[in-house]
């Protein structure tokens, strides 16, 4: 995520355009926001809580296989809390670009300046992306279906649209969707002696769609054709055939469609400010749910977040318009602030938090089994031992967040 478009998330006057060119003092944070991204974060870093490990040593505790579930990705369609993660970081990137965009004008840069400084953001997010999915390669591993690389592909284009009127943003929102959903229509379904096991599938995989919705099964698709091409004309140690988790390149065209989602949300936010438009927020993401299930049951484009479905563009949008509603109407309307601090520390930081996440863990769960052993890990009986690491581990990257939100150390790209 770019930090310091995501930093610049204040709540400012209202606007009639979509982006205001008249200098503004700087208001006061957005809490709600900052706590929504920094549950995002939290449950992105939670994984280290290992619930699967647990729901393991306890097969008959539905408890710990509840939690276990949502702490994973769906298979191919559908929705755990864990598949909320990337589209949170998505949508809260699109919120942010109206407040960056009005601060960095009222501060006298122009747009020259703003979009060169933008595309810097957006190749410092693909490197980074590149970078983390590279740690345990022999060589740089040329990949971009991370979160990261996702959002810095889509992010300059975001750029510019948010310089258009609400109008056009919409549009082109449309205009994206139905273009990447006609091409897949168009690109010729697997047929029955597809060779499944070649691209990574087992035969009869019960997750696999069937009628027209088998243009989007898993690695025979147009999004996997252009992969094949793509990726390998980039240096790799072997040869790319399919990626086991089925996530594709071009993810990031639908993707762009969430970042516009936020978008709006940031730009009803300034709108409407000082007042919270709560209702307008709970009414967009019911639409947007609606139409995401209305497409995925009539067969016309499934739910499928690996794939960035627009169906999932729509369905997920909304869901990111619900947890904006319930934080603005907890903290802003109703008042109750002190609990969300906890959250505001981490989504301050956002960059910070997904680096501890990707680069420290093993080496903080290392060293607190050479400094503290493995029985204090074990109070509660040796199934719990996973899970109580990683509350330690999540305890010392919050206090790490905390040392730097005290101290100000806020980082940025």
């Amino acid at each position: 995520m770019a930090q310091a478009t995501i930093n610049a998330l204040h709540t400012a006057p209202p606007q009639t355009r979509s982006i205001n060119p008249a200098a503004v003092a700087v208001p006061p944070r957005n809490v709600a926001v900052d706590a929504y991204r920094g549950l995002v974060m939290l449950l992105m870093m939670g994984e280290v809580l290992s619930f699967w490990k647990v729901a393991r040593a306890y097969p008959n505790s539905t408890f710990w296989h509840i939690l276990a579930w949502n702490q994973t990705h769906t298979e191919w369609f559908g929705m755990s809390l864990h598949d909320t993660i990337q589209p949170g970081f998505s949508f809260l990137v699109g919120v942010a670009l109206p407040y960056s965009i009005a601060s960095r004008t009222s501060k006298g840069q122009s747009f020259q300046h703003q979009l060169l400084h933008t595309i810097w953001r957006s190749f410092v997010l693909i490197f980074l992306g590149i970078f983390l999915r590279s740690i345990q390669s022999t060589q740089t591993y040329f990949t971009f279906e991370d979160t990261l690389t996702q959002i810095g592909l889509g992010f300059t284009f975001a750029f510019l649209l948010a310089h258009c009127r609400p109008k056009w943003q919409w549009i082109a929102l449309a205009g994206i969707l139905f273009s990447y959903w006609l091409a897949w229509a168009l690109y010729p379904a697997p047929g029955p002696n597809f060779d499944w096991p070649a691209v990574g599938v087992p035969y009869n995989w019960p997750h696999n769609f069937t009628g027209f919705a088998s243009h989007w099964n898993k690695n025979s698709n147009f999004g996997q054709a252009f992969d094949v091409w793509f990726l390998n004309i980039l240096p790799r140690a072997s040869r790319f055939a399919y990626n086991e988790g089925g996530y594709l390149t071009l993810s990031f065209i639908p993707t762009l469609g969430t970042l516009l989602l936020g978008l709006q949300a940031g730009q009803w936010f300034r709108a409407a400010a000082p007042r919270i438009p709560v209702k307008r927020f709970f009414v967009a993401g019911a639409l947007l749910v609606a139409a995401g299930l209305l497409l995925h049951f009539t067969g016309i484009c499934p739910i499928v977040k690996r794939i960035w479905t627009p169906s999932w563009t729509l369905f997920s949008g909304g869901v990111c318009f619900f947890f904006v509603a319930a934080f603005s109407w907890i903290i802003d309307v109703k008042g109750y602030r002190r609990w969300a601090f906890p959250l505001v520390v981490v989504g301050m930081n956002s960059i910070a938090a997904y680096l501890m996440a990707h680069l420290w863990e093993d080496f903080i769960v290392s060293s607190l089994h050479i400094h503290l052993g493995d029985r204090v890990f074990r109070i509660f009986g040796a199934g719990l031992e996973p899970f109580m690491v990683g509350v330690a581990v999540m305890t010392i990257y919050w206090l790490l967040l905390y040392w730097m939100y005290r101290r100000k150390l806020f980082l940025r790209i």
